[in-house]
Order: C-alpha cells, then sequence, then structure tokens
C-alpha cells in the first residue's frame, strides 16, 4: 500500500455524521458520511463533499467547541492508507487498507450538473 493517508472521523455534531478523508495533493479531500460507512458489498451510502482539510487533521480526535464550526466530539473510526485505482472528476476508485474498511471502495458523484457535492459511496464486488 502507499503511504496517502486514509481516515474516517466520526463526528457527534448537530447530527451524527462519519468523515470520510483521503490525502490528495497535499490535502485530505473530504466527504460527510450520514450513516456507518460500508463494510460489504451491496451496502451504499450519500457522502456528502465538504471543503478540504489540513492534513494535520486527518488523526484527530477531541471535541471541538461551542461557537466553532462543527462542534462536537470527534473520535477516530478508521485509520490507515490507500491507493488511487483510478481518480476522475465524477468517479473515484481506492484500494483502501483500514483497521475496519479494507477493499476497493468507489465514490461516484449523482447528477454533477444539479449537485455536485452528493455522491455514493459503496464497496465494490471483486
Amino acid at each position: 500500500m502507499s503511504d496517502r493517508i486514509y481516515s474516517i472521523q466520526k463526528h457527534d455534531a448537530s447530527n451524527l455524521h462519519y468523515d470520510l478523508r483521503l490525502e490528495k495533493d497535499g490535502v485530505l479531500k473530504s466527504w460527510a458520511v450520514p450513516k456507518e460507512p460500508p463494510r460489504k458489498t451491496g451496502t451504499k451510502r450519500l457522502a456528502i463533499q465538504v471543503e478540504d482539510h489540513d492534513l494535520d487533521y486527518a488523526f484527530f480526535e477531541g471535541e471541538i467547541e461551542e461557537g466553532k464550526y462543527g462542534a462536537g466530539a470527534v473520535e477516530l473510526w478508521d485509520r490507515g492508507s490507500y491507493e488511487v485505482v483510478s481518480w476522475k472528476d465524477n468517479k473515484i476508485v481506492v484500494d483502501i487498507d483500514g483497521e475496519k474498511l479494507s477493499g476497493e471502495y468507489v465514490l461516484v458523484r449523482f447528477k454533477p450538473e444539479q449537485e455536485p457535492d452528493n455522491w455514493l459511496f459503496f464497496k465494490k464486488n471483486r
């Protein structure tokens, strides 16, 4: 596996969700996943792309104080590395080597012209 950072943080902010982080071009590309990430094939999750984060945020755990963006508890749910299989504007395929998620995962953008931030996140059949 590569040294590219992969992590998922369980974030109990205004709504409980999971933040998927993939290192690319010196930042963490990030998606908010409203339900627990898929561990097996056949489970699909909505993933909403959010702003990029600094690399030093990848393994953050703690409390974001009230009044700040994302206020609430953050815990590291999964961590590891990944390799890019394919990274295109509307479809990303990565091979994740994490403690909980492992294997090829896909992010496919929903209707890019209408809802560019909405993606489908799922484990690929081998």
